[in-house]
């Protein structure tokens, strides 16, 4: 994609994982690192990344030449969402081919000004985009959301076997929500089990990237706008999140400069 260095899909197979969250918090940890940086929300019936990033309702991305926008800005990075072209509230009743559609305007009608890392907050499941991803772009690798409980680590294997499948590398596992923190009194609890994550990442002979604890002030900070490597970029969250962005880096830098070959089985 022109414009753009190296393509990251995060994606969970599920939803309610907290996978924009953790792409949100990815992107900025990312910029933090010294990168120049893009988000897509390709979530095109859900899309929550402008209300992670505090850009608010009726924006609108200017034109950039004959039928091309500017990506908006907000805390360093660039940003493109369907959010940005409709009204947040009314619902896009569309079928496969129109939202496979619409995500491929979104590719490329977006003028990215030379990002490093495009990342793509995946919507939930293995359907329409995600193939459309996997066959019009050139995708450097995947991250896979997941909490430890059973029924996530599913979807979660649904999503590792899709990338699988059409040759994009599977960069690492982060296991979301592994602690749940009271912010009354600090005492934590593996309220969703323990130890999924790293059980995939095993299985899979793949990394295991990070994992984030489940506490109120990352909920309050994204939906305010202000994710939490912005709102307290000295904190233990906001270190991991920045580890998981080497990590993301180091993966994409030892797979070389040419994307993966795509290949479907008869």
């Amino acid at each position: 994609m022109e414009g753009v260095k190296h393509i990251v899909a995060v994606a969970s197979g599920k939803g309610g994982v907290g996978k924009s969250t953790v792409t949100v918090n990815l992107a900025l940890a990312m910029a933090a690192e010294g990168y120049r940086v893009g988000l897509l929300d390709a979530d095109i019936y859900g899309p929550s990344q402008a209300q992670m990033l505090g850009i608010g309702e009726g924006v609108r991305p200017q034109q950039a030449g004959e039928n091309q926008f500017k990506p908006l800005e907000a805390h360093g990075i660039q940003a493109m969402s369907m959010a940005f072209m409709v009204d947040v509230t009314e619902p896009m009743v569309w079928r496969g081919p129109m939202v496979s559609g619409a995500f491929q305007q979104l590719l490329n009608q977006t003028a990215w000004d030379d990002v490093d890392y495009l990342f793509i907050d995946m919507p939930p499941g293995t359907g329409d985009i995600q193939l459309t991803l996997a066959q019009k772009v050139p995708v450097s690798g995947a991250v896979i959301v997941t909490t430890p409980q059973d029924i996530a680590l599913l979807d979660a294997r649904k999503g590792i076997e899709m990338f699988r499948k059409v040759n994009v590398p599977v960069l690492g596992v982060v296991e979301n929500m592994s602690l749940h923190v009271c912010s009354n009194c600090g005492h934590s609890e593996p309220i969703f089990g323990e130890g999924g994550g790293e059980r995939i990442a095993n299985q899979y002979q793949t990394k295991l990237l990070g994992q984030l604890p489940l506490t109120m002030a990352i909920r309050e900070q994204a939906d305010g706008g202000r994710p939490t490597v912005i709102s307290e970029p000295d904190g233990e969250v906001a270190r991991t999140f920045r580890a998981v962005a080497r990590s993301v880096t180091e993966g994409v830098e030892s797979q070389g400069d040419e994307g993966p070959t795509i290949s479907f089985d008869e």
